[in-house]
C-alpha cells in the first residue's frame, strides 16, 4: 500500500467494515432498527446514567436539537427516562429503561457473535494483524475526539 494512498484506505475500511456490521445486525432484528446515532446515544447513556442533554451532544459531537429530538423520540418508544435535575429544574438528566438495557445487551452479543465469526474465517496472521492494531485504532480514535473538542 503506497503511503499516499493509506489514510484515504485505511478511512475506507474502517467506515466500510462499520456499515456491513451495522447492516448484518440490522438484518435479523423483529423490532424497529436502531439507528447509528440511537445506539450511540443509548450507548452513552448506559455508561454515563443521569447525563444531561446538552453533555450528551457534546460528547456525541451533535447538535443540541439533534439530540434533543432523538431524546424525544427515545422517551416516546419507551427508550429512555427523562428526569428533571434536582440541582437545576430547568435541566433534564437521561437513564435508560429496562428495555433498553436488554435491547444493547442484545445487540452487543450479536455484534460479538458475528465479529468473532468473521474473525475466525480469519487466517492466524491476519488476526494477529488485527489484534495488534487495535490500540493505534484507539489512539486514533482519541486523536479524532480530541480535534473535534477544540474550538
Amino acid at each position: 500500500m503506497a503511503p499516499e494512498t493509506f489514510p484515504e484506505e485505511l478511512a475506507d475500511a474502517l467506515v466500510g467494515v462499520q456499515r456491513l456490521i451495522r447492516r448484518r445486525l440490522r438484518d435479523g432484528m423483529t423490532v424497529t432498527r436502531p439507528r447509528g446515532a440511537e445506539i450511540e446515544l443509548l450507548r452513552l447513556v448506559q455508561s454515563r446514567p443521569g447525563i444531561g442533554v446538552s453533555e450528551a451532544a457534546k460528547e456525541l459531537h451533535l447538535a443540541g436539537n439533534s439530540v434533543s429530538t432523538l431524546v424525544n423520540q427515545l422517551v416516546r418508544d419507551g427508550q429512555l427516562i427523562r428526569e428533571t435535575d434536582p440541582a437545576d429544574r430547568r435541566a433534564a438528566r437521561l437513564l435508560l429503561t429496562e428495555a433498553a438495557g436488554a435491547r444493547l445487551r442484545d445487540w452487543r452479543e450479536r455484534r460479538a457473535a458475528l465479529v468473532r465469526h468473521l474473525v475466525d474465517r480469519l487466517d492466524e496472521k491476519d488476526r494477529d494483524a488485527l489484534r495488534e492494531a487495535i490500540p493505534a485504532l484507539r489512539r486514533l480514535t482519541e486523536n479524532l475526539r480530541e480535534e473535534a473538542d477544540r474550538p
